[in-house]
């Protein structure tokens, strides 16, 4: 007796270990609307092209929208005997349409279906996760514009810097953002071609019209080359590099909601919808969901390093190993997914202590580049040598055990003479970030106008 679906070569069913090994249906099943949607598209084009009867054709599209129907609802058997979302979908339909079912896979091999499927599918996520990152964004301008004169500290090597403003803060994050939908939608603009009519590596006899079939899925245009269409996963790549690069912003945000919701920092409070407690310790108040977008990242970064792995070293075409192409690429897109809609809520829900970033914002001599500034704007001096008198007031203030605010014009001569009293007036926190006005700084003036432009921006973008 024949394998049911290798047909005559093969005469006996494979070992239980190999189809354990070899099935994939269990995570390529979430495919089934991108797999029907491209045998919707085939068969319509093998029917307009002559290679199958209308009367074939429409049985077979009447049939796959039947599975559709059967899947969507639950009813649907999957088998790991049928290994894939492909072949199950086939044998389906060769139930409800019998023996014409057969010729849907005229012209196609399952090398090109899936790899059209695969692009649909990670089309469609890129579309799903743009929305959210759009939405992420458009959270934390609204915080940044009602922020945007909330004076805070800000960090070098988390040492205190310079006082910025937290609006300021909050935009550099909306800045990354929209580098990560710019990475998300070159990937898609370039994964957009369709390899449905490559076949199994070599093309195929039939006259088929690919430009058809690519127009109905939404490609811009057929893939070139039929080695290359069943061979490549750059689009899945290049998908999981902008998603670990996403990620990684993501946990630099949620890593700061750790540090600032701590009492070592108090600058935030979550509610209790992103905090979990303890189970010794009544007082604690965990920033769980921050703790767990930033772990999250090294199962998005490691998707990218695994598949990385898988293709290296690959020849041409197609081989088994790219069977492990897709769970990571599943997980990955279900994380950030997961994760940006956490951040989001975290965005939505903290609540800043305006008084405790103030507080801390001058700590540590942060307005001292505001006295080098004053030396350089008013004396003319050269900046290095401002810089070296202005260490030595911040040395005079560490020994006194003072903040720079807190010297007297009289000590502030015994170390450079033509100070004036003029000097006193930079020193204030509000004043630092005021000053900060050249393009792209930190002042409130600057934050407002940045804020509304980005609300602006993002409040006219029609969907992805």
């Amino acid at each position: 007796m024949s394998n049911k679906m290798w047909g005559g070569r093969f005469e006996s069913a494979p070992d239980e270990i190999m189809e354990e090994i070899n099935a994939s249906i269990e995570f390529d099943q979430v495919m089934f609307r991108q797999d029907i949607a491209a045998s919707r598209a085939h068969v319509a084009m093998l029917s307009e092209a002559g290679i199958v009867t209308k009367e074939d054709a429409a049985a077979i599209g009447a049939g796959l929208d039947q599975v559709l129907g059967e899947i969507e609802s639950g009813k649907f058997e999957f088998s790991r005997a049928l290994e894939d979302i492909h072949m199950n979908v086939e044998s389906r339909l060769t139930e409800i349409v019998g023996p014409a079912a057969g010729r849907l896979h005229t012209a196609r091999s399952r090398n090109d279906q899936v790899a059209v499927d695969f692009r649909l599918w990670v089309r469609d996520a890129v579309d799903a996760l743009d929305g959210q990152l759009r939405a992420l964004q458009q959270a934390l301008a609204e915080t940044a514009a009602s922020h945007a004169a909330t004076v805070m500290p800000g960090f070098t090597h988390l040492q205190p810097a310079q006082p910025v403003t937290f609006g300021h803060h909050l935009l550099a994050f909306v800045e990354m953002l929209g580098r990560d939908r710019g990475r998300l939608r070159d990937a898609r603009r370039r994964m957009n071609e369709c390899p449905l009519g490559a076949a199994a590596l070599a093309g195929t006899s039939f006259p088929i019209n690919r430009e058809m079939t690519a127009r109905a899925l939404g490609f811009d245009r057929p893939t070139a080359n039929s080695l290359d269409s069943v061979s490549d996963r750059d689009f899945a790549l290049e998908t999981l590099s902008a998603i670990a690069i996403c990620a990684t912003h993501l946990s630099r945000f949620a890593e700061e909601v750790v540090l600032w919701t701590g009492p070592f920092f108090g600058f935030l409070k979550l509610s209790d919808k992103f905090s979990t407690g303890s189970s010794i310790m009544p007082q604690k108040r965990n920033p769980d969901a921050a703790e767990l977008v930033r772990g999250k990242t090294g199962r998005m970064i490691g998707a990218l390093s695994g598949l990385l792995v898988v293709m290296k070293g690959l020849p041409l075409a197609y081989s088994k190993d790219m069977q492990e192409d897709k769970e990571g690429v599943f997980d990955a897109v279900q994380t950030l997914s997961l994760c940006l809609a956490a951040v989001t809520g975290m965005v939505r829900d903290m609540q800043p202590d305006v008084d405790a970033m103030r507080a801390a914002a001058g700590i540590g001599f942060s307005t001292a580049t505001d006295i080098a500034d004053w030396l350089v704007r008013r004396l003319g001096m050269p900046f290095r040598q401002a810089h070296h008198v202005t260490g030595r007031v911040v040395a005079l203030a560490s020994s006194r055990g003072v903040g720079l605010d807190q010297l007297t014009l009289d000590e502030l001569r015994s170390i450079e003479p033509r100070f004036e009293v003029d000097v006193l007036d930079v020193l204030g926190v509000e004043k630092s970030v005021s000053s900060r006005a050249s393009f792209g700084g930190t002042a409130p003036a600057n934050v407002s106008a940045q804020a509304a432009k980005w609300l602006d921006l993002l409040s006219g973008e029609l969907p992805a």
